[in-house]
């Protein structure tokens, strides 16, 4: 991992408002910004011309936020697997919701969840301008290895904007029925020992970081539903790529996947790098 953070940049709208929001965290955080544009028609000179024009207009943009040092480079081959090798050396990787060969329609592009559900570390993805800044950074978190790895990246992101960092965890109660003996009483039994549990595994990440302020709340409720309410007052919003109920053989679990669809702020969704997975 270096002290760079890449963007992907194709031209589109959300891609421009990627290398903004990119500059921004880099310029807060100390980094590098490197832009890359993936180039998928190399040989043609005309299409050639046409990505380092791209890749221009991107770097000029980067560079008028001021306070961070711009490289950029053009790269041949296909652009998700690109950006996933990108992955393996950068801090984060931040790309735009979808480019400009998507349906109009969608709201993610293939290559976003490409990258988010393969890449290493962080990747965040922007639909366009933040029109406000809340203060206030969300995260998910239910105490897996994926989730850990998301609060990390959490609590720095509120540590370098001065932010809350407010921690959402949501559990849906399992399936008895109504009429079974003591019904009301192992519902109220299940609600008070996952919101105590809930409490207790935010406590530690609060002792290792008095400097953030860390608020938590927790319901009976959809994670995804949870995290996109609480998203209406975020900067950001962070998941883990998978949490506890995930398979292991799944790239992105239901959590992401739905975040990512329909949280307007930037998401960003993280794995543990190889060397952090157990």
């Amino acid at each position: 991992m270096t002290g760079q953070i890449v963007v992907g940049v194709d031209g589109s709208a959300p891609a421009n408002a990627a290398v903004e929001w990119a500059a921004l965290d880099a310029r807060r955080r100390g980094l590098d910004l490197r832009l890359v544009h993936v180039c998928e028609h190399w040989r043609h000179g005309g299409e050639t011309k046409y990505c380092a024009g791209t890749l221009d207009a991107a770097a000029d943009r980067a560079r008028a936020i001021g306070g961070v040092k711009v490289t950029s480079e053009l790269l041949p081959g296909e652009v998700a697997p690109t950006l996933i090798a990108e992955s393996a050396t950068a801090d984060s990787i931040v790309i735009g919701s979808r480019g400009l060969g998507g349906f109009k329609g969608l709201v993610m592009g293939s290559v976003s969840v490409a990258v988010a559900g393969h890449a290493e570390g962080p990747v965040v993805v922007v639909r366009g301008p933040a029109p406000i800044e809340h203060g206030r950074i969300v995260v998910g978190y239910d105490g897996s290895e994926h989730a850990s790895a998301a609060m990390e990246y959490a609590i720095a992101q509120a540590r370098h904007r001065d932010a809350e960092l407010h921690v959402v965890y949501g559990w849906t109660m399992p399936a008895y029925s109504p009429y079974a003996v003591a019904y009301n009483a192992l519902v109220e039994e299940i609600m008070h020992e996952e919101s105590r549990a809930a409490r207790e595994r935010v406590e530690p990440w609060r002792e290792r970081n008095p400097d953030v302020r860390i608020t938590d709340e927790d319901a009976c409720e959809h994670p995804v539903a949870l995290l996109i309410e609480a998203s209406r007052q975020a900067d950001l919003v962070v998941v883990g790529s998978r949490g506890r109920g995930g398979l292991a053989a799944a790239v992105l679990g239901s959590v992401s996947h739905g975040v990512l669809h329909h949280v307007i702020s930037p998401v960003a969704v993280v794995r543990p790098r190889p060397e952090e997975e157990s």
